[in-house]
């Protein structure tokens, strides 16, 4: 009846399990998306051939997006509406009279579901009326009817799968059945075999179940977006809602509205009180945010008009700006915190700084700038005075001062930083003496070839002969010449001088050297009275005396050593003399002591009547302290009493006076050094440079004692004047070394007299 059957198709359409639709080529096994050219309809053929392709958005609502350009669009290109009126129409096959054909539309929306459900209801009836009339006739004839009756057939499989989906929607069939029940509530239905393949069919059942479920969720969305809209204009009707407030808050008040009641449920409600609690939150973020940056704006002109300083501290500037009258006549300003006004007053500080810093900058740069032309018409000035000659080798600074110092370039240099006047002046000579070292190498190489030698009775004349000899030098200026030669005749006598300054240097050493051997003779040793010719012989063979050249230098060397003596023996007799004076003096006061001591009668105390002189004595070491307290030496021994002192001094020069006779000369002279060393060192570290604090209890306690002892006023005061005279004494034997000890550096440094002392 329908003529030979089709061949298999090669490409077939199927769905994954998230209900997309993909194609299965059943030869190569292969899978696409892309539905491939065979299975295209005439009008998606000529589709494909344009770059616009249509989509489907969120909504439902159709857009067609260019695979070329990347443009998208809501209306239909003009291009795509001419494919598609180029597009043949899809043939449409006849039903015929005798037989039932269902369908007759590709898609699920062509028709609505209701009026699906009639015509079926019609056609059904129709035929279990044909049916049940032909259940009385013969078997055969039904049975031939049946078949044909019960075995629909479509000329493509779009055709037949939208008949199938069409028998689920009729049947009601839900998204959450399960095939097995679906099969039995369709199965007995013809459509039911519109498809040949059970494969075919569940897959059908699939896509059926997806697109009901997105229809849902459509329907679902759009009721939920109209209660939206309805829910919050009715809540906008009540400006007592606030975006603070709460759903327990607002329940009673919007539970008697119609829309309140139209939801499903209590937590359908919450929900879009929610979503327009977040809305009112929203824009009052947005509203904050515009009125704090029209309030921070606004700060910022405050802060500009305030005429703040670079260095304003922030505790000063906070107390300006709270005592501005726009900033508190407006509320705005309310709501900024006080981290938001240090911000602004940071951020405008850091302005000014930033114009201050680039305001210096500019100032140094032009000032630098400044200095650079000055130093270069400085450079001008010096470059003047040398193309004039007055700057040359050897030029000094006073000779050109008195030339530029009244030039206005030269003044403009004084006081600017960088290079001074001086230095670029001491730079341009160093240019000139590099210039001339190498003329003066070529002076040096001819006179070395000419081996000819500058002495100190040398003119410049002979030696300008000289040079102009020589074509290296015969061309040279006759100032350069002189400057030349007078460097090398100066360098002549500097070595002149040298070399005589040494000789003279050695010949004092030979001096030295002869009196050192003159000095130690011991046969015959030298004394005091012995004279030039009787000691000449004994020298005659050393090595010192051949090594001076003449005999007033021997005889130098000798009346050193004679002097030296002499002085030696001075010095004894003075000592001598002043021990002599020092032991009658205190034989005098020990006699005046013993008689006055015998004469005692009475102990009845009485005062003191040299109270003011031991003040002033204080007073006196004191002002000692202070002139010479910076010793560096630690502070010696308490003196011992006067009466050991005394006695150990009388032991002392008995003893000395005994080693004086047993002692040679040197060793004598040698001992005498050596206790005028220890007295000097004693003399440093004296009590006298010392406030001695305790010194008035320990006399005033001697006193005591020797009132109560009965010593009289007169002994008291010979005491007081004998205890004078012998701080007079130990004066003057604090000066006597202290010759003795500036003489000892000029011996051992080699002086004129040539003084020196050898090691022992």
């Amino acid at each position: 009846m329908n003529g030979a059957p089709a061949p298999p198709a090669l490409w077939n359409e199927a769905r994954n399990a998230d209900g997309r639709v993909y194609y299965y080529n059943t030869q190569t096994k292969a899978t696409q998306w892309t539905k491939p050219p065979e299975l295209m309809t005439p009008a998606e053929r000529a589709l494909a051939n344009q770059p616009w392709k249509e989509y489907t958005a969120e909504g439902g609502r159709k857009y067609w997006y260019n695979t070329e350009t990347k443009q998208s669009s809501w209306e239909m290109p003009d291009v795509y509406k001419s494919a598609l009126a180029q597009a043949p129409p899809t043939p449409r096959p006849a039903a015929p009279t005798q037989q039932f054909v269902a369908g007759g539309t590709s898609t699920l929306s062509s028709f609505p579901q209701q009026r699906d459900r009639d015509d079926y209801g019609e056609r059904a009836g129709t035929d279990r009326q044909i049916g049940h009339g032909q259940n009385d006739m013969s078997g055969s004839r039904g049975a031939a009817f049946s078949s044909q009756q019960t075995d629909p057939d479509y000329s493509t499989f779009e055709e037949a799968e939208a008949a199938f989906i069409k028998l689920l929607r009729r049947s009601n069939v839900q998204p959450d059945w399960t095939w097995e029940a679906t099969m039995r509530a369709t199965i007995k239905d013809p459509q039911y075999r519109a498809l040949k393949d059970p494969a075919h069919r569940k897959a059908a059942f699939e896509k059926y179940a997806v697109e009901v479920r997105i229809q849902e969720k459509d329907r679902a969305k759009e009721r939920l977006a109209k209660l939206r809209s309805d829910f919050g204009i009715m809540l906008r009707r009540h400006p007592e809602i606030k975006h603070y407030t709460r759903w327990k808050t607002a329940r009673p008040i919007i539970e008697g509205e119609t829309i309140f009641r139209s939801t499903k449920d209590d937590t359908e409600r919450r929900q879009l009180f929610e979503e327009y609690i977040i809305e009112l939150k929203k824009a009052n973020i947005e509203r904050e945010a515009v009125t704090r940056k029209s309030a921070m704006d606004e700060l910022v002109n405050i802060l500009k008009s305030l005429d703040l300083e670079p260095y304003t501290r922030w505790a000063e500037a906070h107390d300006k700006i709270h005592e501005d009258e726009k900033f508190k006549g407006d509320e705005k300003f309310a709501t900024l915190s006080k981290s938001d006004i240090l911000t602004a007053f940071e951020n405008h500080i850091k302005s000014l700084e930033r114009t201050f810093n680039d305001e210096r900058q500019r100032e140094k740069n032009s000032k630098a700038r400044r200095e650079r032309q000055n130093r270069d018409r400085f450079l001008d000035l010096l470059n003047e005075l040398k193309a004039d000659g007055k700057i040359k080798a050897g030029t000094k600074w006073m000779q050109i001062l008195s030339n530029i110092q009244e030039d206005p370039r030269y003044v403009a240099m004084l006081g600017q930083a960088g290079s001074t006047p001086l230095d670029l002046f001491w730079d341009m000579v160093e240019e000139e003496e590099r210039s001339l070292r190498l003329i003066r190498n070529d002076v040096l190489d001819v006179l070395e070839d000419k081996r000819y030698e500058i002495t100190t009775k040398t003119s410049v004349e002979e030696f300008s002969s000289v040079m102009s000899t020589d074509r290296r030098t015969a061309s040279l200026p006759s100032d350069i010449l002189s400057l030349i030669f007078q460097r090398l005749y100066d360098k002549v006598v500097r070595r002149t001088e040298d070399d005589k300054h040494a000789s003279e240097r050695h010949q004092r050493r030979m001096i030295d050297a002869l009196r050192s051997k003159i000095k130690h003779l011991n046969n015959p040793p030298v004394m005091a009275s012995t004279t030039w010719d009787s000691i000449r012989p004994s020298i005659s063979h050393l090595e010192e005396f051949k090594a001076l050249d003449s005999d007033d230098l021997r005889r130098q060397a000798f009346d050193k050593v004679i002097r030296r003596l002499k002085e030696k023996e001075d010095d004894l007799e003075h000592e001598r003399s002043k021990r002599r004076d020092r032991d009658r003096d205190r034989d005098r006061d020990l006699r005046n002591g013993h008689r006055h001591a015998a004469g005692r009668g009475s102990r009845t105390p009485e005062l003191d009547p040299y109270e003011a002189d031991r003040r002033k004595a204080m007073a006196d070491r004191e002002r000692q302290y202070h002139k010479s307290g910076a010793t560096g030496l630690s502070p010696p021994p308490p003196p011992p009493p006067p009466r050991d002192r005394d006695r150990d001094r009388d032991r002392h020069e008995r003893l000395s006076s005994r080693d004086h006779i047993r002692l040679s000369h040197y060793d004598r002279e040698r001992r005498e050094r050596e206790d005028e060393r220890e007295r000097l060192y004693r003399t440093r570290g004296s009590r006298a440079d010392e406030l001695d604090y305790g010194a008035d209890a320990r006399s005033s306690t001697v006193r005591r004692r020797r009132e109560s002892d009965g010593e009289s006023g007169g002994s008291a005061r010979k005491r007081a004047r004998r205890d004078n005279n012998k701080e007079e004494r130990r004066r003057e034997r604090t000066k006597t070394p202290v010759k003795v000890e500036k003489e000892e550096p000029a011996i051992l440094s080699g002086s004129e007299e040539g003084e020196m002392v050898e090691a022992e």
